[in-house]
C-alpha cells in the first residue's frame, strides 16, 4: 500500500509538472485559408486578384514555388511565367500550357526540376475550375496580359486527362 502511495503521488507530481510546462508554452491558433467566392461574371482584373489569394492560400503554391526569387525552390519561380508560358511547349498556347501545368503537372517537367507536384483539382487541394481559371489569369499577369475569363473553356477543365 505504501508503494502505491509513492507511485500515485509521483503520477501526480508528473502530470503537474508537464501541465504546467503545456501551460507556459505560448498558444497559437491557425486557421485554414479562406474560401474565395468565385462568380461567373468576375472580370479579369477580379479573377486576377482572385488567384493571387488562392495561389498564396488555398493553392498552397508557395509551398513549393517561389515568386521572383533567385533561387529556386522545389519547383520553378513563378516570376515572369506569363511572358514564358507561351513558349515553353511548341504548339501549346500559353492558356493550355497553363492549364496543363495545373491539371495534369507532370505531363511536362521544366529541365532541371523532378516530377511530384499534385495536380490541385484533386484532394487535398481541391480547387475547382473556376478557382483554376483565377490562377491562371494570376499567372498570365505575372510578365504578361491576362486573357482568360470566366467563359474561357480549357482543354483540361472538368478533369484531368
Amino acid at each position: 500500500m505504501k508503494n502505491f502511495l509513492k507511485i500515485f503521488l509521483f503520477t501526480l507530481l508528473v502530470t503537474g509538472f508537464y501541465t504546467y510546462v503545456g501551460q507556459m508554452v505560448p498558444q497559437t491558433e491557425v486557421y485554414p485559408p479562406k474560401d474565395r467566392e468565385i462568380k461567373a461574371d468576375m472580370t479579369t482584373d477580379e479573377m486576377v486578384e482572385a488567384g493571387q489569394e488562392i495561389v498564396g492560400g488555398k493553392g498552397t503554391c508557395m509551398g513549393c514555388h517561389t515568386l521572383g526569387s533567385d533561387k529556386a525552390g522545389r519547383f520553378p519561380d513563378l516570376g515572369g511565367i506569363g511572358a514564358r508560358a507561351a513558349s515553353r511547349k511548341p504548339g501549346m498556347s500559353d492558356v493550355d500550357y497553363l492549364a496543363e501545368c495545373l491539371y495534369a503537372p507532370n505531363a511536362y517537367i521544366v529541365p532541371g526540376f523532378n516530377p511530384g507536384m499534385p495536380q490541385i483539382n484533386k484532394a487535398p487541394i481541391g480547387l475547382s475550375d473556376g478557382e483554376i481559371l483565377a490562377v491562371i489569369a494570376y499567372l498570365q499577369s505575372l510578365g504578361g496580359e491576362p486573357t482568360v475569363t470566366m467563359k474561357t473553356k480549357l482543354k483540361y477543365a472538368g478533369g484531368a486527362q
